[in-house]
């Protein structure tokens, strides 16, 4: 148990008592998110969880509430981790990525609360992102803009992250404020050194178009240089018009594409249909929202270095 007092907020013990749970303790060990030793974290979903764990060290105990192969757009929390939530330390979020997380945290009483998306700046996406192939893209997309979540599939925004976490890590657990801080110097450094292989190995490629299923790669293709159009829009469950799929492949003729990426947590049915109209390769890009036994790494960074290869080569790197 952790030595500082906790203070058990009303939908923490409401949640208890939904699942007929005789005490809040039995709730937070079933969640294995809260009561321990250490600096308890709970993360959203995979990308924070892995700041968290990389920057907390030792020192943090961390708990994701989406679970490895689910797709996070959608989640659902249940009664045991809204309880889990009340009793942590900290909560790592993205806001208006998962409405479900938001409402939970707006209603906690967690002390440290930490908005991913207030620690970097976000831009507005549509289907079509990074220039030169809109004069190819006659839809009408503009319902589907909307603030991109997207953030840590740029290195460079990712790290603005990580600093702010690790920042608000400090804050809350002073005691270890130096090793919080020696080791999110060791992760900007590291997506630095990330950020200077996408932009080298980027540099001179035949195309610099490509295809994904959803808009997830939009920050990714600007920092680049790229164009990412996107079959749907922000939303990986929507469908595309047929308009939307007709001036995909007048695109792809256009602009030498050879490649519609799909993902690992979403059916790549539309992906590969639109690729066999248009005669065209599938291959995976991942938007890196939970890593599971179909991700091509085992981590943030070996993942991401898959993606770079997996462009290189649909793009003609030279």
């Amino acid at each position: 148990m952790n030595v500082r007092r906790r203070h058990i907020s009303g939908i923490a013990i409401a949640a208890a008592t939904a699942l007929g749970l005789g005490t809040l303790s039995a709730c937070s060990d079933s969640a294995s998110a809260a009561n321990t030793d250490k600096f308890d974290v709970v993360a959203a979903f995979y990308p924070l969880q892995y700041l968290a764990e990389q920057i907390g060290g030792d020192h943090v105990h961390v708990t994701s509430l989406t679970k490895p192969g689910q797709e996070p757009h959608d989640l659902e929390i249940s009664a045991q981790q809204t309880a889990a939530l009340g009793e942590s330390d900290a909560v790592l979020y993205l806001k208006n990525l998962q409405p479900a997380v938001d409402d939970a945290v707006s209603q906690s009483e967690v002390r440290t609360k930490i908005d991913a998306a207030s620690l970097t700046t976000l831009e507005k996406h549509g289907n079509e992102v990074g220039g030169h192939a809109a004069s190819h893209d006659t839809s009408k997309n503009d319902e589907l803009a909307g603030l991109d979540p997207h953030i840590w599939l740029d290195p460079v925004r990712y790290a603005q992250v990580a600093q702010g976490v690790g920042k608000a890590f400090e804050k809350a657990d002073p005691k270890n404020a130096a090793d919080y801080r020696t080791r999110t110097a060791a992760l900007v450094t590291k997506l630095d050194a990330l950020n200077t292989e996408f932009k080298t190995g980027l540099a001179s490629t035949r195309t610099k178009v490509f295809i994904t299923t959803h808009a997830a790669f939009g920050y990714l293709a600007e920092r680049y240089g790229l164009t990412e159009e996107a079959i749907n829009g922000l939303d990986p469950e929507s469908e595309p018009s047929a308009e939307r799929v007709k001036n995909l492949e007048k695109m792809a003729k256009a602009d030498g594409v050879t490649t519609v990426f799909y993902e690992t947590l979403v059916s790549d049915k539309t992906a590969k249909t639109i690729a066999a109209d248009a005669h065209l390769k599938t291959d995976v890009l991942d938007p890196i929202e939970g890593i599971t036994k179909k991700s091509r790494g085992k981590d943030y960074f070996s993942v991401q270095q898959a993606n770079l290869k997996a462009l290189q080569k649909a793009l003609g790197s030279k």
